[in-house]
């Protein structure tokens, strides 16, 4: 074994470089590189912090109560009476997950949301479960906010409607091009958008209200068609109610994603992300509950043509005026940059998945404005796919979306609760140091175990009822492609795991020093320049050198005879012969004679001649053939494949 000792005199000569990225167009379109120096500077505090990852969250007032009154449709208008009651229980709901991520937040300040919980305190297969209903959420979030909010456009605009597919991949390319420009930066242009949103619709319910304590608020003229509802009911079943309180549950997407980012806040950067968590639930809550109340009482319905937001804001307001454009505008605006919030969760998860070796390692590497920026583009292109697959059709999206979510939900609350049961068993004054936190013994564990252990039972029956109610409209899929992508990053983290423990260099013993033959092989098409460049080289490996010709045409071969005999300095040369025209076919086949044949210890080193064209573009015109044998030969133990340029100016 090698002993560390024995190199305590190795230098090491640590420089400082002065280059600067060259200033190109992708400047123009995200801003200059930053250095990693920079990374302190790029955290943002709790407001800019709620515009970041609370978008999404906020957002969804703009279709939970559609998506409630679409399924209660079926029972015609009489459902429609349910939709308030339904929406208060879903806050509560809302309100117990909001505590169990606060929680999170000060337990876990590094981020990792529920994949992080799962994985210190349930195991690495539940936390890959989490992982990827995370993964699958954060991409469903950018469909369904995008589709939404090209859907309040159309609600403004009906001839636009043809058209929805090619707006909604512009504002994913739009959103994108923002994240792309740092934290900071994206925060700092979403942030005045978000708040206008929650300004506008404030005064919207608050305007709502007093005409309804007044008496005068009335109902939708003109109401849009109903979205058709198929196998209609008599009565309001237990079912039913399930159903749509299943629909209305995507008000709760995007609660996770502040856990997940803590590292992007300002110091102290626990605190400041739990604030932030609870504004958002405030702010959520308040709007949800409104927007539901206010539906039920002007009689809007559920439509593809016209959104209950649309419906709501023109009776409020009296039609199509000021107002109305200002709240379709921030609701078109902030439904688009929730998206945000799944470009500011998924490549940090992404990037502590791959660090753990369950995802490529290039998604741990962050781009010149120190954002992870191959996971942003790898969100935008499987996003948008969905976009088109789906016709940008909110009603045929929610139902993929909400059931990985709840499936995270109560993987994290009951890992929360194995955590405070451990808590509970360590001696007080002792530590308990796991991966990713230090353990403490906690005289509350009780109250908190029982607090988690309740979250987790209510979203895993909430997760179940969404299964069960949305299975035939699309659960099923979701079920199916968790369990796919789980066997996929297990197979990655596999590949990760064999590679690391081939290559280590634990209980590795320096190879003897090399005293075996060393072989080279020269292919030669013709002789020039670039060939006696490649053969000087070759001689100064070796003394045992091959050049090797693959006859294709006789004449051509005699002409490369005659040059040998006067530039080959005595170096033999093996003439393969080849009936039916082929070149890398006998060339291979010679090498894999003399790599049967070899000796132990004997190293074979392929040196190809390759003449580089004045200009790139010349490159498709000549034969790529160091390229190919490096593709045969990478597999092949002791086989070396050498370029030797030669540069033609």
């Amino acid at each position: 074994m090698i002993n560390p000792e024995d190199n305590k005199s190795t230098p090491f000569i640590p420089r400082t470089i002065d280059y600067e990225p060259p200033h190109d167009l992708s400047h123009f379109l995200i801003g200059r590189p930053l250095a990693t120096a920079d990374a302190p500077h790029q955290t943002i505090g709790k407001a800019v912090g709620l515009a970041v990852f609370a978008s999404d969250a906020l957002s969804s007032n703009a279709y939970a109560t559609q998506e409630i009154l679409a399924i209660l449709a079926i029972a015609g208008m009489r459902g429609f009476a349910y939709v308030f009651p339904i929406s208060i229980a879903i806050v509560l709901l809302l309100i117990i997950v909001s505590i169990s991520y606060v929680q999170i937040i000060h337990t876990y300040p590094d981020g990792g949301g529920a994949y992080i919980v799962a994985r210190d305190n349930i195991g690495e297969m539940s936390a890959l479960i989490a992982a990827s209903s995370l993964l699958m959420d954060y991409i469903l979030t950018v469909s369904v906010s995008i589709s939404s909010g090209v859907a309040q456009i159309v609600s403004a605009f009906p001839d636009v409607f043809e058209y929805r597919v090619y707006i909604a991949i512009v504002a994913v390319i739009f959103v994108t091009l923002i994240n792309l420009r740092g934290v900071k930066e994206s925060g700092a242009a979403i942030a005045i958008p978000s708040f206008m949103f929650i300004i506008i619709m404030f005064v919207t319910l608050a305007v709502g209200m007093i005409k309804y304590l007044t008496g005068s608020l009335g109902a939708v003229i003109d109401p849009p068609e109903l979205i058709h509802a198929t196998g209609a009911l008599t009565v309001v079943t237990p079912f039913l109610i399930l159903h749509a309180f299943s629909s209305g549950t995507a008000a709760l997407t995007g609660i996770e994603a502040i856990s997940n980012g803590i590292t992007a806040f300002k110091e102290p950067r626990s605190k400041n992300a739990g604030i932030t968590l609870i504004w958002m639930a405030v702010i959520l809550s308040s709007l949800f509950l409104g927007i539901s109340f206010l539906s039920g009482k002007i009689f809007a319905v559920p439509s593809e043509f016209e959104t209950v937001i649309s419906q709501m804001a023109r009776t409020i307001f009296g039609g199509q005026g000021f107002f109305y454009i200002a709240v379709i505008l921030f609701t078109t605006i902030i439904l688009i940059l929730a998206a945000n919030t799944a470009f500011a969760g998924f490549p940090r998860l992404s990037a502590l998945m791959a660090k753990d070796g369950f995802l490529p390692r290039q998604l741990t590497y962050r781009g010149s404005r120190l954002v992870y920026s191959r996971g942003i583009v790898s969100l935008a292109v499987i996003a948008s796919l969905l976009i088109i697959f789906f016709q940008a059709s909110v009603t045929r999206l929610i139902p993929l979306y909400a059931i990985g979510v709840f499936l995270s939900f109560t993987l994290s609350q009951f890992g929360m609760a194995l955590r405070w049961w451990k808590c509970g068993h360590i001696k007080p004054g002792a530590e308990l140091v796991e991966r990713s936190s230090t353990l403490h013994f906690d005289p509350h564990w009780k109250l908190k175990m029982i607090a988690n252990g309740f979250g987790a039972l209510c979203t895993a029956i909430v997760m179940l009822v969404f299964a069960v109610t949305k299975f035939e409209d699309g659960a099923y899929i979701v079920l199916i492609l968790i369990p796919v992508l789980v066997a996929i990053l297990w197979l990655i983290h596999r590949h990760y795991s064999g590679l690391a423990k081939n290559l280590s260099l634990e209980n590795y013993g320096e190879p003897p020093p090399y005293m075996g033959r060393h072989r080279v092989i020269v292919p030669v098409s013709n002789l020039h320049q670039g060939t006696l460049a490649a053969l000087r080289y070759a001689r100064m490996l070796s003394d045992d050198v091959t050049a090797v010709h693959v006859s294709i045409d006789p004449d051509e071969t005699k002409r490369v005879e005659k040059k040998w005999e006067a530039w080959g300095k005595a170096t033999r040369l093996v003439i393969l012969a080849s009936p039916y025209r082929l070149f890398l076919e006998p060339l291979l086949g010679y090498i894999e004679e003399i790599i049967a044949a070899r000796q132990p210890n004997e190293m074979i080193t392929i040196v190809v001649p390759q003449f580089i064209p004045s200009k790139q573009i010349f490159n498709a015109l000549h034969m790529q053939t160091a390229e190919m044998l490096r593709k045969e030969l990478l597999s092949k133990p002791g086989v070396v494949v050498t370029d030797v340029p030669y540069q033609v100016l």
